[in-house]
Formats: C-alpha cells, structure tokens, sequence
C-alpha cells in the first residue's frame, strides 16, 4: 500500500446504524447534560453560554472541572492542566484504534476522533477484538451522543430544578454499567482481564490517596501500561515463527 493510498471505506448505511445502536444510551446522557446545564447556570453562566461550551467542548467530566474554577476572574492555566488532566485518557483510547486510523487519511482520522467518547471507544474496542472493524460507529455514536449532551444542556440551562439530583434515579450508574458489559462482552484473555483488575485497583487507590481527577490518569496510564508491554502468547509466537522464516 503507497503512502498515500489509504484502504478504510467508510459505509453511510453503517454509520446510520450505529447512530441507532447508541440511541438507548443517549437518552442518559440527556439527563448528565440536564444536570450540567443546571449547574453551570448555577455558577454563573448563561444559557447560551452553557449549550455553546458543550457544543464546543463535548467533555462532560472536564466541563464539570471547569465549572469548579470558573468565577469572576477565570485561571485559565489551571483550568487548561484539570481539563488535559480529566480527558487524558483519550490519549489511549485514541492509540488503541490506531490500527483503524492508520487505514483513514489524516483528514477524516483527526475529524472523527472529535466525536471520541468512552461509549463509542468501548463498542468499536470490542467490534475490533471479535474480527470487526468498526470507525462508523466513532461517528455515529458520536454524533448521536454529541447531539445528546447538547439537547441535555439545554434542558438544564433553560428548566433548572426538574433534574436536579440524578443519583436520585441510579442515572450515575448507567455509564459504568454499559462500560462493564462491554468488557464482559468482549473475548475475556488474561491480558483482557488483568489490565482492567489493574486499572481499577490503581484507579480506586489513585482516588483515595491522590488529588481530585488524578484516578482516571493513574487508572488509564497503568491498564495501558499492562497492555503495551505484555504480549499475548499468540502474538509472541507469531514473532518468534516470523523470525525463524526470516533467518531461511
């Protein structure tokens, strides 16, 4: 393949498809955007404000840590190393799907990892780990997601008070909940197993002994670590088979 030839098709029909697989899921993610929109009114900012960050923005935990600094004089140094610091995490997930991306031109590769969330990352991780190859659901589970968060908002921003404890429904359980059954639903190996007992255990003493948000970049940096530099037997074997046809 020439530098410049890039063979990843992407098909609209499957890009609708997965619009419509993340649709129930969206549906909380309404709620969390609700909860948003009425705290970021809550701390000073106004509906427009508000919708055009998550338009712009579309990070709900680093939109959160920013309303914790924001004020009458805004520090936009701390704000910038809490928001890199909560999203992270990304940095991973985007290097997990790079044998996808190298197959799409950098134009559309960059483009649709703005749509990157921890659901969309999930189900197109596991689609990659049964055989499939899957960036349409990046974008349309991104932009069903995306469109989400920004409806939430605004329903937040513009009738605060009718959401205004989501814990009180379990609604701060659903994202985990999905993100388990995808690791469950997935081909459980060793490797599978032991970087997500890592990344929790880490995570889980990282948010007790360490400062606010610093768990998500310890959890991600330790599972991500195990996965980096333990090789599953097969993959060893396959080097180890390529190199002895390499020497005849």
């Amino acid at each position: 393949m020439s530098a410049h030839t890039y063979s990843y098709q992407f098909q609209p029909h499957k890009v609708r498809a997965e619009f419509f697989r993340l649709l129930p899921i969206s549906l909380f993610v309404v709620a969390f955007g609700a909860a948003f929109g009425l705290a970021a009114t809550q701390t000073g900012l106004s509906p427009f404000q508000s919708i055009l960050m998550s338009f712009t923005v579309f990070a709900g935990a680093s939109q959160f840590g920013a309303l914790d600094l924001w004020g009458a004089e805004v520090s936009v140094i701390p704000m910038l190393v809490v928001v890199f610091a909560i999203n992270a995490r990304h940095l991973l997930m985007g290097a997990s799907l790079y044998p996808m991306l190298k197959d799409v031109s950098p134009a559309r590769r960059y483009g649709l990892l703005l749509f990157l969330t921890d659901a969309n990352w999930a189900v197109s991780a596991q689609d990659y780990q049964n055989g499939r190859r899957n960036l349409e659901v990046i974008l349309g589970g991104g932009v069903v997601l995306w469109l989400a968060w920004v409806l939430g908002t605004a329903f937040g921003a513009y009738f605060s008070g009718l959401l205004q404890n989501p814990k009180a429904f379990g609604l701060d359980m659903v994202l985990g909940c999905f993100l388990l059954s995808m690791v469950l639903g997935g081909k459980a190996t060793p490797r599978v197993v032991v970087v997500w007992l890592v990344a929790g255990v880490t995570s889980l003493a990282a948010w007790k002994w360490l400062p606010a948000n610093m768990h998500v970049v310890v959890g991600a940096l330790a599972g991500g670590a195990v996965g980096v530099f333990w090789l599953e037997p097969r993959a060893s074997e396959n080097s180890e088979q390529a190199g002895a046809e390499h020497d005849h």
